[in-house]
């Protein structure tokens, strides 16, 4: 099973939904980088379940302990270790159902690939994984912040059919946090929370799309070829639990313009060079151009709901299940720092990459 990700800036992670912890060894984070818990906890807050009756009312606090690579505030340049403790684990929940496979999740899979899979909450294809993730990219956006000022900023822009109309060039942290569907466009944000809260008094569930702005992105990151920067940040956000889709600039809408409408003319503005349109997305040729790159992660219906499903279990009997268990009704809210978090990976590896290809 391949737990990690990277090359320069490379992290492994660990842990299952319901067993001792979850957490991530981050390997490559250069020394002398000031970071603190609290500065990770930040990242795990906006992760964390029963922030709302929009998310899965499990009670963790998700308190994150630095086990090692920190020093009186800074990087020691060697392995950080970061664990958070499962506290409000129920693996009895799903007991009664621990010989059938559950509609849309990794049950069957997990089982036909290894023979055995851990059935309390799904193990390690529960979202309670990303922990790690979000733990280590508060690290790699610390960095980024420190050597380029680049910032990475995710939103939700549509839930099931309901769109946001959303200002990239200057939409804020706080419009995001604002509520929460942490949907920056407030009048749309009160519709989206009325559907998906409908959804979950119905049993059932919704899917949507994550927006991610990154600003201040510097030109040159990225490889040519198979590391392309729009690649890796595709690679990262599918890994993500529920992810089913990605695209990057005008993505699939562009396909419905020509060439004269679709490239992005060069102009000089502030004595360097720039695009006057964005439809890049701020990556050409997989380098990025010095533009704020633009993507999109579609995100799939949480697969547990109550209403009943057809299945079967592992003797091959049909049954019906009604699935039990602390869910999300939507997992869009909470798939926005883990967003944040894949892209801060991706840049910050790329970013360590270029500085050692041109010693700066």
């Amino acid at each position: 099973m391949s737990s990690s990700f990277g090359q320069l800036f490379r992290i492994s992670t660990f842990g299952e939904s319901h067993g001792g912890g979850v957490g991530v060894v981050v390997d490559g984070c250069p020394p002398r980088l000031p970071i603190t818990v609290e500065e990770i906890q930040r990242d795990l807050d906006r992760r964390k379940p029963g922030q709302s009756k929009l998310t899965t009312p499990r009670g963790e606090a998700d308190e994150a302990e630095i086990l090692s690579g920190v020093f009186e505030g800074q990087t020691l340049g060697t392995p950080i270790g970061i664990l958070v403790r499962n506290k409000d684990a129920r693996p009895s929940a799903y007991e009664d159902f621990k010989d059938v496979y559950r509609p849309s999740h990794a049950d069957y899979t997990y089982e036909a690939k290894y023979g055995i899979r851990n059935w309390q909450g799904g193990g390690r294809a529960s979202a309670r994984e990303t922990i790690g993730r979000v733990a280590a990219g508060a690290i790699a956006r610390k960095l980024l912040q420190q050597e380029t000022g680049l910032e990475v900023l995710a939103y939700v822009s549509r839930v099931n059919d309901i769109r946001a109309e959303i200002d990239t060039d200057n939409v804020t942290l706080e419009q995001v946090e604002a509520n929460i569907a942490r949907c920056p466009d407030a009048k749309t944000a009160e519709a989206m929370i009325e559907r998906i809260d409908s959804a979950r008094k119905d049993g059932d569930s919704l899917g949507g799309v994550v927006e991610c702005v990154c600003r201040n992105v510097p030109p040159g990151l990225g490889e040519p070829v198979f590391d392309k920067l729009e690649a890796d940040l595709a690679h990262a956000t599918m890994s993500l639990p529920a992810s089913k889709g990605f695209e990057i600039g005008s993505g699939f809408a562009g396909t419905e313009l020509t060439g004269i409408e679709h490239n992005d003319p060069f102009t000089i503005k502030d004595g360097r060079v720039r695009t006057t349109s964005n439809r890049s997305g701020g990556v050409q040729g997989g380098i990025s151009n010095g533009e704020s790159i633009i993507f999109r992660v579609a995100f799939k219906p949480t697969a547990t709901i109550r209403k009943p499903q057809d299945t079967v279990d592992s003797s091959g009997t049909a049954r019906v299940l009604e699935a039990k268990g602390r869910h999300d009704p939507c997992v869009l809210p909470r798939a926005v720092p883990m967003v944040e978090a894949m892209a801060c990976l991706v840049l910050a590896d790329h970013y360590l990459r270029q500085r050692a290809q041109t010693g700066k």
